[in-house]
């Protein structure tokens, strides 16, 4: 839905408001244009029905607006003396349709100083849960959120098993895109594995302003621009994902909007200059090699060298391809067991079809890859038959129908049309990011799925507060303990903040006991 739609239904809802309520506000002493009045009409309502004037504004919040409609249904028949379990199932049921009937046909009283304590136990439990359910919406949507890193693709900078903050703010919050979903889960509600959203109506895009803009090199989180996944096992090419339940995905931004990058040998060029990477980024790549008759053992690895990764072994040749750091090639290669080990690098001109943008005149492959231009916002570059496959999809579906913009690209011989008509340059409407793994040679990165848009950013993951080690043996040996309470981002080794963490929950704990002492 455009801004224009949004609004035409906004009104919509409002003239159904002062339809169903008008009667109500002058029965509570109110005039019943204060009824038809956007924006004020909801925060006369929060006078009716005794609740604070905030609560306005989070009838504006989406999803936290599809706790609070029913909330403020059933809080307004209350207030005109409609208290009985079935008021509440009606209101409910009937999406606040119901108090038509009490304004119209239902001779009610406005109840001036109703309690706002509930009745039971249970109404008291009820009423906690879903306002902290709202806060958590509130946090986890605009602020942090919590994130898994599930794959290897960024080891040995993030590990399987880290558990990270990821701030909404630091790039600026984007508002969620779809309208109807199930708060604080993704695509899929868990246990019943069930999607969670309506795919419409959606939302138009925006984000609010951000401290800071992604810089070269940032690990950020980002909805994985291609996913066409139903469940994490079937992939369905016409299943259509909405952009903010795409698949969340974390991988380094190695080329930002207005860079020239390429790939050489495995390593990474911005403006033909080698890509500045952070101290604590730490690169793997492929490795083969042969041992002396011994196949290699997976706890020795890891034991020995810190090798997490999943490697090949075969028996008949004792061959193997295992990944590693710099650092982990030193220390292996002089493993008694190794015969030998060297660097798998693709070389150029050995094209591979899966690598972006999957086009017959390009040799590219994951080691040797472009040049190619990342796309800044406002800026026009020439379209040719040549540079169509680059920019195809960012024009088609990122600026095109993500935008509610129909845009159809064809060619007639050396000709580029755009929506029939002929073009031969293009001005983008956003900015573009370039996404890779630490871990080269096995990620799921750019170098596959092409250029990621700003609209996809999620967040920057700024805090690791659990880490969880699969491979260790013993419950206290799984947890990473010099890995907890530290921050993602940095140039020396990672600083645990857990001592600090630990004092100020000791703080807080003893003043709280100290406190209901004294109460009591």
């Amino acid at each position: 839905m455009t801004f224009t739609q949004w609004f035409i239904f906004f009104l919509i809802i409002q003239v159904v408001h002062f339809l169903g309520t008008w009667k109500l506000y002058i029965k509570a002493g109110r005039q019943a244009w204060e009824a038809a009045v956007p924006v004020y009409n909801a925060v006369i309502l929060m006078k009716i029905i005794n609740r604070p004037w905030w609560w306005t504004i989070l009838l504006f919040v989406p999803i936290v607006n599809l706790i609070m409609f029913p909330v403020v249904w059933v809080e307004t028949i209350r207030s005109f003396g409609k208290i009985s379990t079935l008021d509440t199932i009606l209101v409910v049921a009937t999406l606040g349709l119901y108090i038509y009937y009490v304004n119209y046909v239902e001779d009610v009283t406005y109840i001036t100083d109703r309690s706002l304590k509930p009745r039971t136990a249970t109404g008291e439990w009820i009423s906690s849960i879903l306002f902290a359910v709202i806060a958590a919406t509130i946090v986890h949507t605009y602020f942090i959120q919590p994130f898994t890193i599930p794959t290897s693709s960024l080891e040995k900078t993030l590990l399987v098993g880290d558990f990270l903050f990821v701030s909404k703010f630091h790039y600026g919050a984007r508002t969620p895109l779809t309208a109807v979903a199930f708060p604080m889960v993704h695509d899929t509600i868990p246990i019943i594995n069930k999607k969670s959203y309506l795919s419409k109506p959606q939302i138009p895009y925006f984000r609010l302003p951000g401290f800071e803009d992604i810089k070269r090199s940032d690990i950020v989180v980002f909805n994985w621009p291609v996913d066409t996944m139903r469940t994490m096992r079937t992939t369905d090419k016409y299943y259509y994902k909405p952009i903010d339940k795409k698949t969340n995905y974390v991988k380094r931004a190695v080329g930002i909007a207005g860079d020239s990058l390429q790939i050489k040998d495995g390593k990474v060029y911005i403006d033909s200059k080698p890509l500045d990477l952070p101290g604590r980024a730490k690169l793997q790549t492929s490795y083969i090699g042969q041992t002396k008759g011994q196949p290699l053992d997976p706890m020795v690895m890891y034991k020995l060298y810190g090798v997490t990764d999943p490697y090949g072994y075969n028996r008949e040749n004792n061959t193997f391809q295992i990944n590693l750091t710099d650092a982990e090639f030193q220390k292996f290669k002089n493993d008694p067991n190794v015969a030998s080990v060297q660097k798998v690098i693709d070389p150029a001109g050995n094209k591979d079809r899966a690598v972006f943008p999957q086009s017959e005149s390009n040799d590219w492959n994951q080691d040797n890859f472009g040049p190619i231009y990342i796309p800044k916002a406002g800026t026009t570059i020439p379209l040719t038959v040549e540079t169509l496959p680059l920019y195809k999809r960012i024009i088609e579906v990122y600026e095109g129908s993500e935008m509610g913009i129909t845009n159809k690209l064809s060619t007639n011989g050396t000709q580029v049309l755009l929506n029939g008509a002929p073009t031969d340059s293009y001005t983008f409407l956003q900015d573009y990011y370039w996404m890779m793994g630490d871990n080269r040679h096995n990620s799921l990165d750019s170098r596959y799925f092409g250029y990621v848009p700003f609209n996809h950013v999620v967040g920057k993951p700024v805090f690791i507060w659990m880490s969880w080690d699969t491979n260790a043996s013993g419950f206290f040996n799984k947890i990473r303990w010099n890995r907890l309470f530290t921050t993602v981002k940095g140039d020396a080794e990672p600083v645990s903040y857990l001592p600090y963490v630990a004092i100020l929950a000791a703080i807080g704990f003893g003043f709280s006991y100290f406190k209901k002492r004294r109460e009591s």
